[in-house]
């Protein structure tokens, strides 16, 4: 038996989803196993497009099982929605092939608040959040404050549980940020509006992994954002409030015996970032604007306009470093066929030396790039099917990132299509 996780490498948006979207056919299961609502999943398929924010990518995939792991932030509301969207366009989602762990937390409707007033209160020191929740959520869970999925089955523990929180809560909207209280009502709206139709997808997915395991099925685990979000790993403060990394697949997603086998990790032809932080690769102007608009970054959940660079050597490697990757994903090589030259990110000076290390967050801000150019290959790709499909341009690009990470780039996507994809195996 074969388990993967696919993650991100950088900053997030790497195209994790189109390559889960690609991948599935090949396994039993899809677990998304940390992240919630605050980041989007694009997908592009036979039913349209897609921007999956909770919904595992292998929903599309008939046959396939997809779960929503316990190390999730499970927005009961946002979730509906993507679950009605999906199944306007053809998509069927049941409780046979969605399942949600019952030991997974719920994002209780105060966390977007919390989130909101906080950023507020921040003003130009602000994250960057993407206002769902994420931070109070983990917050409140790490404080043991939230509700798990599985207490809807136990109203009368889940009511004083409620209540419980609710005084806790209120004591910080009300006295640190000046904002309204919250009702057992209004709770009791949220638990029928929104609780009540997530209800059948809860089960005990621990014991079914187990038994998948026994029966050796295949199981792909699904990260949101990339290394350097991670909240150890990545950019501190300017992270999620979760793991990204492959390395927590198996705890987050309720499977904790698991062996994570092969890790595919996701990087995108040229940087990418949405929200604030450090970028050192970053570019600015005019250029930006043309890289920014043939790419379309603009983030799948805000709308935001995506911050623009050259593909970063040294982020990239430190992302491979940390996720343990196996082998790469490097998505929207097409996007930079209009250049006449490539700029790459080979190495950053920091305090006027030359180096090859990804620095302290703290040091970051000082970090200057050093821009090496390639020759363009100025031509349309996206109808590549095959290595030798290539320009050598295109080729002498992607053998150098491939050289310089140290990881072998196995799948290269030339479009967002499924099938805009040249396998090197």
């Amino acid at each position: 038996m074969s388990n993967c996780a696919i993650v991100g490498i950088n900053w997030g948006d790497e195209g994790k989803g189109r390559m889960v979207d690609l991948l599935t056919e090949d396994y039993d299961i899809v677990i998304r196993y940390q992240g919630g609502g605050n980041a989007g999943h694009t997908v592009i398929n036979e039913y349209g497009k897609f921007a999956l924010h909770l919904l595992p990518s292998g929903i599309f995939r008939e046959g396939t099982l997809n779960i929503l792991g316990n190390g999730v932030a499970l927005d009961p509301e946002n979730l509906l929605t993507e679950i009605d969207d999906v199944a306007s366009k053809g998509v069927s989602v049941t409780p046979k092939n969605l399942k949600i762990s019952d030991r997974a937390s719920l994002l209780l409707p105060w966390h977007r608040d919390l989130d909101c007033l906080e950023e507020a209160r921040l003003a130009d020191k602000k994250y960057g959040s993407t206002k769902q929740g994420i931070a109070p959520f983990y917050s409140d869970k790490y404080q043991k404050k939230t509700i798990m999925a599985g207490e809807l089955f136990y109203p009368d523990e889940l009511r004083a549980h409620l209540r419980d929180l609710l005084e806790w809560k209120n004591l910080t909207l009300t006295r640190v940020y000046g904002s309204e209280p919250y009702t057992m009502t209004m709770l009791e709206k949220w638990l029928k509006e929104a609780c009540e139709r997530i209800m059948p997808f809860i089960c005990d997915t621990k014991e079914l992994l187990k038994e998948a395991q026994r029966n050796g099925k295949k199981i792909l685990f699904e990260a949101q954002l990339g290394s350097l979000r991670d909240l150890d790993y990545g950019i501190y403060p300017y992270t999620t409030s979760s793991n990204t990394t492959a390395a927590y697949a198996p705890i987050g997603s309720g499977c904790p015996s698991a062996k994570v086998d092969d890790v595919i990790g996701v990087v995108k032809a040229y940087s990418t970032c949405v929200g604030e932080g450090p970028f050192v690769c970053e570019m600015f102007g005019e250029e930006a604007e043309t890289l920014r608009k043939a790419g379309f970054e603009y983030g799948a959940k805000t709308g935001r306009a995506r911050r623009v660079g050259a593909i970063d050597i040294v982020a990239t490697r430190y992302g491979v470093e940390v996720q343990a990757a196996t082998e790469i994903a490097l998505t929207k090589l097409d996007v930079l066929s209009y250049m006449d030259k490539i700029p790459v990110c080979t190495h950053y000076l920091v305090n006027g030396e030359q180096s090859d290390i990804f620095p302290f967050p703290c040091a970051l801000k000082d970090a200057k790039p050093v821009i090496e150019y390639f020759d363009g290959w100025k031509c349309d790709i996206s109808k590549a099917r095959s290595w030798d499909n290539l320009p050598k341009q295109a080729q002498d690009y992607v053998t150098f990132i491939e050289k310089e990470i140290g990881c072998p780039i196995t799948y290269i996507s030339v479009g967002p299509e499924r099938d805009s994809i040249i396998i090197r195996k």
